[in-house]
Protein backbone atom coordinates (compact mmCIF):
# COMPACT_ATOMS: atom_id res chain seq x y z
CA UNK A 1 0.00 0.00 0.00
CA UNK A 2 1.32 3.44 -0.95
CA UNK A 3 1.80 6.23 1.71
CA UNK A 4 -0.22 9.37 0.91
CA UNK A 5 1.27 11.63 -1.23
CA UNK A 6 0.67 15.07 -2.84
CA UNK A 7 0.38 14.65 -6.19
CA UNK A 8 -1.88 11.13 -5.05
CA UNK A 9 -4.64 12.98 -4.01
CA UNK A 10 -4.57 15.57 -6.65
CA UNK A 11 -4.03 12.72 -9.24
CA UNK A 12 -5.89 9.65 -7.78
CA UNK A 13 -6.66 7.87 -10.58
CA UNK A 14 -2.43 7.93 -11.85
CA UNK A 15 -0.13 6.15 -10.05
CA UNK A 16 2.43 7.84 -7.44
CA UNK A 17 5.53 6.45 -9.37
CA UNK A 18 4.18 7.74 -13.06
CA UNK A 19 2.74 11.70 -11.50
CA UNK A 20 6.82 12.07 -9.66
CA UNK A 21 8.10 10.81 -13.10
CA UNK A 22 6.29 13.46 -14.75
CA UNK A 23 6.96 15.84 -12.18
CA UNK A 24 10.66 14.96 -12.62
CA UNK A 25 10.84 15.69 -16.05
CA UNK A 26 9.07 18.74 -15.82
CA UNK A 27 11.06 20.10 -13.12
CA UNK A 28 14.42 19.47 -15.63
CA UNK A 29 12.58 20.96 -18.55
CA UNK A 30 11.58 23.60 -16.81
CA UNK A 31 15.31 24.14 -15.29
CA UNK A 32 16.89 23.71 -18.86
CA UNK A 33 14.07 26.57 -20.30
CA UNK A 34 15.22 29.03 -17.80
CA UNK A 35 19.07 28.42 -18.05
CA UNK A 36 18.84 28.05 -21.58
CA UNK A 37 16.88 32.12 -21.48
CA UNK A 38 19.86 33.26 -19.56
CA UNK A 39 23.10 32.55 -20.90
CA UNK A 40 25.95 34.29 -19.86
CA UNK A 41 29.55 34.52 -21.44
CA UNK A 42 30.00 34.64 -17.36
CA UNK A 43 28.05 32.09 -15.48
CA UNK A 44 26.08 32.65 -12.72
CA UNK A 45 23.70 30.78 -10.35
CA UNK A 46 21.86 27.70 -12.01
CA UNK A 47 24.15 28.86 -15.24
CA UNK A 48 27.27 27.75 -13.49
CA UNK A 49 25.86 24.70 -11.63
CA UNK A 50 24.88 23.19 -14.81
CA UNK A 51 28.52 23.77 -16.63
CA UNK A 52 29.66 22.03 -13.79
CA UNK A 53 27.55 19.46 -14.25
CA UNK A 54 27.84 19.29 -18.36
CA UNK A 55 31.34 18.96 -18.14
CA UNK A 56 31.43 16.47 -16.03
CA UNK A 57 29.39 14.17 -17.94
CA UNK A 58 31.70 14.71 -20.87
CA UNK A 59 34.28 14.26 -19.27
CA UNK A 60 33.17 10.67 -17.49
CA UNK A 61 31.65 9.74 -21.03
CA UNK A 62 34.63 10.45 -22.90
CA UNK A 63 37.71 9.30 -20.17
CA UNK A 64 35.61 5.52 -20.54
CA UNK A 65 33.99 5.75 -23.99
CA UNK A 66 36.45 7.99 -25.80
CA UNK A 67 36.18 10.90 -27.61
CA UNK A 68 33.98 10.43 -30.22
CA UNK A 69 31.46 8.07 -28.83
CA UNK A 70 31.83 9.89 -25.12
CA UNK A 71 30.66 13.15 -27.08
CA UNK A 72 27.77 11.60 -29.10
CA UNK A 73 26.47 9.67 -26.02
CA UNK A 74 27.19 12.85 -22.79
CA UNK A 75 24.34 13.89 -23.23
CA UNK A 76 22.08 10.85 -22.66
CA UNK A 77 24.42 9.96 -19.77
CA UNK A 78 23.93 13.79 -17.63
CA UNK A 79 19.81 13.01 -18.26
CA UNK A 80 20.16 9.75 -16.72
CA UNK A 81 22.01 10.99 -13.93
CA UNK A 82 20.09 14.45 -13.61
CA UNK A 83 16.46 12.28 -13.78
CA UNK A 84 17.31 9.97 -11.25
CA UNK A 85 18.85 12.27 -9.00
CA UNK A 86 15.84 14.37 -8.99
CA UNK A 87 13.68 11.20 -8.47
CA UNK A 88 15.75 10.34 -5.87
CA UNK A 89 15.74 13.68 -3.57
CA UNK A 90 11.67 13.74 -4.25
CA UNK A 91 11.79 10.86 -1.43
CA UNK A 92 13.38 13.37 1.03
CA UNK A 93 10.27 15.96 0.69
CA UNK A 94 7.57 15.68 3.41
CA UNK A 95 4.65 14.92 0.79
CA UNK A 96 6.50 13.42 -2.23
CA UNK A 97 7.37 9.96 -3.23
CA UNK A 98 10.42 8.84 -4.79
CA UNK A 99 9.53 7.19 -8.33
CA UNK A 100 13.07 5.41 -8.72
CA UNK A 101 11.51 3.30 -5.00
CA UNK A 102 8.89 1.70 -7.76
CA UNK A 103 10.74 -0.79 -9.67
CA UNK A 104 8.61 -0.13 -12.61
CA UNK A 105 10.22 3.55 -13.14
CA UNK A 106 13.96 1.79 -12.53
CA UNK A 107 13.26 -1.31 -15.24
CA UNK A 108 11.83 1.83 -17.99
CA UNK A 109 15.64 2.86 -17.72
CA UNK A 110 17.39 -0.37 -17.45
CA UNK A 111 15.80 -2.14 -20.06
CA UNK A 112 16.30 0.48 -23.02
CA UNK A 113 19.89 1.19 -21.84
CA UNK A 114 20.12 -2.87 -22.36
CA UNK A 115 18.82 -2.15 -25.99
CA UNK A 116 20.63 0.78 -26.81
CA UNK A 117 23.94 -0.38 -26.05
CA UNK A 118 23.49 -3.57 -28.25
CA UNK A 119 22.09 -1.72 -31.08
CA UNK A 120 24.94 0.52 -31.10
CA UNK A 121 27.50 -2.71 -30.13
CA UNK A 122 25.90 -4.02 -33.96
CA UNK A 123 26.06 -0.71 -35.43
CA UNK A 124 29.71 -0.34 -34.96
CA UNK A 125 30.67 -4.08 -35.23
CA UNK A 126 27.60 -5.56 -37.25
CA UNK A 127 27.69 -9.22 -36.58
CA UNK A 128 31.61 -9.31 -35.27
CA UNK A 129 29.69 -7.52 -32.12
CA UNK A 130 29.51 -11.76 -31.22
CA UNK A 131 33.22 -11.82 -30.99
CA UNK A 132 32.78 -9.91 -27.44
CA UNK A 133 30.65 -12.65 -25.94
CA UNK A 134 33.30 -15.29 -26.92
CA UNK A 135 36.03 -14.40 -24.32
CA UNK A 136 40.02 -13.57 -25.22
CA UNK A 137 41.10 -17.07 -26.80
CA UNK A 138 39.60 -17.48 -30.18
CA UNK A 139 40.98 -20.25 -32.10
CA UNK A 140 39.85 -23.17 -33.86
CA UNK A 141 41.28 -25.20 -30.78
CA UNK A 142 39.37 -23.15 -28.23
CA UNK A 143 35.90 -23.60 -29.85
CA UNK A 144 34.59 -25.55 -26.86
CA UNK A 145 35.99 -22.65 -24.68
CA UNK A 146 34.14 -20.05 -26.95
CA UNK A 147 30.85 -21.76 -27.09
CA UNK A 148 30.66 -21.70 -22.95
CA UNK A 149 31.86 -18.42 -22.99
CA UNK A 150 29.49 -17.18 -25.55
CA UNK A 151 26.45 -18.57 -23.58
CA UNK A 152 28.05 -17.34 -20.08
CA UNK A 153 28.11 -13.68 -21.44
CA UNK A 154 24.71 -13.80 -22.80
CA UNK A 155 23.05 -14.70 -19.46
CA UNK A 156 25.87 -11.97 -17.82
CA UNK A 157 24.43 -9.50 -20.02
CA UNK A 158 20.71 -10.82 -19.61
CA UNK A 159 21.06 -9.87 -16.51
CA UNK A 160 22.37 -6.66 -16.53
CA UNK A 161 19.07 -4.46 -16.68
CA UNK A 162 17.73 -6.61 -13.70
CA UNK A 163 20.46 -5.69 -11.77
CA UNK A 164 20.57 -1.95 -12.79
CA UNK A 165 16.80 -1.87 -11.97
CA UNK A 166 16.79 -3.45 -8.42
CA UNK A 167 19.99 -2.07 -7.06
CA UNK A 168 18.43 0.94 -7.54
CA UNK A 169 14.97 0.15 -6.60
CA UNK A 170 16.57 -1.41 -3.52
CA UNK A 171 18.23 1.50 -2.12
CA UNK A 172 15.46 3.49 -2.80
CA UNK A 173 12.94 1.81 -0.95
CA UNK A 174 15.42 0.84 1.79
CA UNK A 175 15.91 4.90 2.40
CA UNK A 176 12.28 5.84 2.35
CA UNK A 177 11.36 2.49 4.73
CA UNK A 178 14.25 3.81 7.11
CA UNK A 179 12.93 7.76 6.94
CA UNK A 180 9.30 6.70 8.25
CA UNK A 181 10.65 4.09 11.03
CA UNK A 182 12.91 6.54 12.36
CA UNK A 183 10.55 8.95 12.23
CA UNK A 184 8.35 7.21 14.18
CA UNK A 185 10.73 6.23 16.99
CA UNK A 186 13.19 9.71 16.91
CA UNK A 187 11.11 12.70 15.04
CA UNK A 188 14.03 15.11 15.54
CA UNK A 189 17.20 14.58 15.85
CA UNK A 190 17.92 11.01 14.00
CA UNK A 191 15.51 11.58 10.99
CA UNK A 192 18.24 14.86 10.10
CA UNK A 193 21.13 12.65 9.90
CA UNK A 194 18.89 10.55 8.04
CA UNK A 195 18.18 12.70 5.54
CA UNK A 196 21.63 13.72 5.25
CA UNK A 197 22.53 10.54 4.62
CA UNK A 198 19.71 10.14 2.05
CA UNK A 199 20.73 13.05 -0.11
CA UNK A 200 24.58 11.10 -0.41
CA UNK A 201 22.49 7.89 -1.49
CA UNK A 202 20.91 9.70 -3.71
CA UNK A 203 24.02 10.91 -5.63
CA UNK A 204 25.76 8.16 -4.94
CA UNK A 205 22.81 5.85 -6.62
CA UNK A 206 22.65 8.78 -9.59
CA UNK A 207 26.45 8.27 -10.00
CA UNK A 208 26.30 4.57 -9.56
CA UNK A 209 23.36 4.12 -12.73
CA UNK A 210 25.05 6.26 -14.39
CA UNK A 211 28.81 5.22 -14.77
CA UNK A 212 27.81 1.15 -14.97
CA UNK A 213 25.66 2.88 -18.06
CA UNK A 214 28.87 4.35 -19.11
CA UNK A 215 30.54 0.95 -19.34
CA UNK A 216 28.46 -1.07 -20.70
CA UNK A 217 28.41 1.34 -23.65
CA UNK A 218 32.12 1.52 -23.87
CA UNK A 219 32.28 -1.84 -23.79
CA UNK A 220 29.75 -2.46 -26.74
CA UNK A 221 31.91 0.01 -29.00
CA UNK A 222 34.74 -0.91 -28.27
CA UNK A 223 37.17 -3.42 -30.38
CA UNK A 224 36.90 -6.97 -28.92
CA UNK A 225 40.02 -8.63 -28.17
Amino acid sequence: MESPSILGAILPKVPTYVSYSWLAMGVLIGTAVAVKGKLSLVPSGAQNVMEVFADFFKSTSESNIGHHYGEKFYPLLGTIFLYILTCNLFGLIPGFESPTGNINTTASMAIPIFLLYNFYGFKVHGIKYLKHFMGPIQSPAAIPFMIFMFFLEVISHLVRPITLSVRLFGNMMAKHLLLIILGLLAPILIPTIILGLGTLISFIQAYVFMLLTTLYLAGAVEEGH
